[in-house]
C-alpha cells in the first residue's frame, strides 16, 4: 500500500515521508534490525516545587502520571500503524536536585539535609513509571559541573540507596563541562557513590552502576538512558525520539566493500539520512497523538546483544579485524561523522547524543573484542574521543578502588572538557568478580566480560579536590 505523510503550512500540505521512503524502511525493518530504540517523554517538574516533601513527591507522581499516561499505549499504535519497532517508551524529568531544592531544609526533610527526602522521592518516580507503564525514568539527577548547593550534596549521597531500592529510576550527574571545568571534589565523591551502589546491588551483579551516569557537557534533551533528564531550558512537556540501526549501517557498508573512504563516507551518509526520516516520521506522529510539542531526534547508533546489530560489526566491515585493532579511532570518528552529517540533512530537529554509542556488554562483537584481547579499556577510552559519549557499560574488578574509578571518571572528563564535547563515565565495579569473568545483566544489557584495570595508584591525584580550570579556548564571548 502506498502513503505519505504530511504536515500543513500557511494551510498548504507539504509531504515529508513519500511511500518510497516507506518501502525501503520496510526492509530495513525486516532484515537489518532498524528500530525507534525509545521515545522519551520530556516532563518539568517545576510547577511541583514544595517545601515540603510528602507534598511535592505527590505533586510528582500526579504530574508524571497525568502527562505520560498515554504515552505507552501512543507508541504502541503508531508501531502496528507503520510497522516500525519502537522497542522502548520512557520519561526523563527535570533533575530532581533542581525541582527539590525547596525541600532541603523544609518540615519533612528531617536530619541528614534531605537525604531520605530524595530517596523517597526516587521512590514516588518509580512508582509512577510502574503506574504508566515505561521501562524507565531518568532525572535523579544533579548538576554540580562548578559546585553543589545543599540539595545537590542530598542527592549524591542518596544515590546508592535511591538506585538499590527503585527498579526503574536512572541517575546521573554532571561534574564538568567545557566552560567551567572538572569538579574533582564531586570526582572524588562519586568513585565512593559507585563502589556503594556496586555493594549494595551486589545480588544483581552489581546492575544498579548500570543506572547512574557520570557527565561531562550532559545534553538537556538526550532521550536515551541512563542519561537522560529534561533540561530547564526545556518546555512543560516534550517528546524526543531516539532512532537506532547500526544494522542497516553495516548492511550498507556491505554493498560497497573494498571502496575508498570517500565512498564509505557517502554510504554511511546516505544511510543515516534514511534512518532519520524514520525517527522524523514516529516523533511527527507521537507529538500530534499526545499533543505535545515535538523536541528532537537522536540518531545514535545504538548496539543490542543481537548478532547483526552491532557497532563492532561495522568497524570490522569497515576493514579492521576486531574492534580495537589499529585504526579503530579513526574508524570510529569515520562513522560518528557521517552519522551526524546525514541525519541533520534529514531533519531541522537532531539532538541529544547523535552519533555512535560503543557500550561494551550491550554488543557482542564489542564483547569479542575484548575475550580476544583486542579491546583494552586504554583503548576504549580513546575511541570515546570521537564517538558520540563515553566509556559505557563496561565491567571492571569489583575490587577496584574507588580513587581508581575517580581517576577513570577523571580522564574521559578531561576529554569532554578539552574537545568540547560530550562524554560519560557509566562503568559497573562487579562485586566479588575479577578480570576474564563474565556477568550477564540480561535483555538490552547484554553480558560484560570483566576488563583488567591498570593497577597503578592516583590516589594522591585525586585526594587533591578541588577544581580544574576550564581550557583558555572556552572563552569564546
Amino acid at each position: 500500500m502506498a502513503f505519505s505523510v504530511s504536515y500543513f503550512s500557511c494551510g498548504e500540505a507539504i509531504p515529508i515521508i513519500t511511500h518510497l521512503e516507506v518501502l525501503e524502511t520496510n526492509k530495513m525493518i525486516s532484515e537489518f534490525h532498524l528500530d525507534v530504540r525509545t521515545i522519551t517523554m520530556g516532563i518539568s517538574l517545576l510547577s511541583c516545587c514544595d517545601s515540603d516533601i510528602d507534598r511535592f513527591n505527590r505533586k510528582v507522581y500526579d504530574r508524571v502520571c497525568k502527562c505520560a499516561e498515554n504515552l505507552v499505549r501512543t507508541g504502541e499504535d503508531i508501531a502496528r500503524t507503520y510497522g516500525v519497532p519502537i522497542v522502548n517508551k520512557r520519561i526523563a524529568v527535570t533533575p530532581v536536585a533542581i525541582a527539590g531544592a525547596g525541600c532541603i531544609g523544609g518540615p519533612s526533610a528531617g536530619p541528614g539535609s534531605g537525604r531520605a527526602s530524595f530517596v523517597s522521592t526516587a521512590a514516588a518516580l518509580d512508582k509512577a513509571a510502574k503506574a504508566v507503564g515505561v521501562n524507565l525514568i531518568g532525572g535523579y539527577t544533579a548538576l554540580i559541573q562548578k559546585g553543589s548547593t545543599e540539595a545537590d550534596k542530598a542527592l549524591v549521597r542518596s544515590i546508592p540507596e535511591a538506585l538499590s531500592a527503585t527498579e526503574r529510576v536512572c541517575s546521573s550527574v554532571n561534574v564538568a563541562t567545557s566552560r567551567n571545568g572538572i569538579n574533582m571534589n564531586a570526582v572524588r565523591k562519586l568513585g565512593h557513590i559507585i563502589k556503594e551502589l556496586a555493594e549494595r546491588t551486589k545480588e544483581q551483579d552489581s546492575f544498579g552502576c548500570a543506572k547512574l551516569v557520570v557527565f561531562c557537557n550532559a545534553v538537556e534533551d538526550n532521550p536515551f538512558m541512563a542519561g537522560a533528564f529534561h533540561g530547564v531550558g526545556e518546555r512543560d512537556v516534550v517528546i524526543n525520539v531516539g532512532v537506532s540501526g547500526p544494522g542497516v549501517v553495516k548492511r550498507a557498508l556491505e554493498q560497497v566493500r573494498g571502496a575508498d573512504f570517500e565512498t564509505l563516507c557517502e554510504t554511511v551518509k546516505k544511510t543515516a539520512f534514511k534512518v532519520t526520516r524514520v525517527g522524523q516520521l514516529v516523533a511527527q506522529e507521537a507529538s500530534k497523538r499526545l499533543n505535545v510539542p515535538f523536541g528532537i531526534i537522536d540518531l545514535s547508533l545504538a548496539p543490542t546483544p543481537a548478532v547483526r546489530d552491532s557497532i563492532a560489526e561495522i568497524l570490522q566491515e569497515m576493514g579492521l579485524e576486531h574492534a580495537g585493532a589499529p585504526g579503530t579511532t579513526a574508524a570510529v570518528a569515520i562513522l560518528n561523522d557521517n552519522v551526524k552529517k546525514g541525519g541533520i540533512m534529514a531533519s531541522s530537529y537532531v539532538g541529544g547524543l547523535s552519533g555512535a554509542f560503543i557500550p561494551v556488554s550491550e554488543d557482542h562483537a564489542m564483547v569479542e573484542a575484548v575475550q580476544a584481547g583486542a579491546l583494552t579499556l586504554e583503548k576504549l577510552e580513546a575511541m570515546t574521543c570521537v564517538c558520540s559519549v563515553g566509556l559505557d557499560m563496561a565491567a571492571i574488578p569489583g575490587d577496584t578502588p574507588p580513587e581508581t574509578i575517580s581517576g577513570i571518571i577523571a580522564d574521559e572528563m578531561a576529554i569532554g572538557m578539552v574537545n568540547q564535547k560530550t562524554t560519560a563515565v557509566r562503568i559497573i565495579p562487579v562485586w566479588g568478580k575479577k578480570a576474564g569473568d563474565a556477568v550477564d545483566f540480561g535483555g538490552l544489557f547484554g553480558t560484560a566480560p570483566v576488563m583488567p584495570v591498570n593497577g597503578f595508584s592516583c590516589k594522591k591525584f585525586i585526594e587533591r579536590g578541588g577544581r580544574i580550570p576550564p581550557p583558555v579556548h572556552s572563552f569564546k564571548n
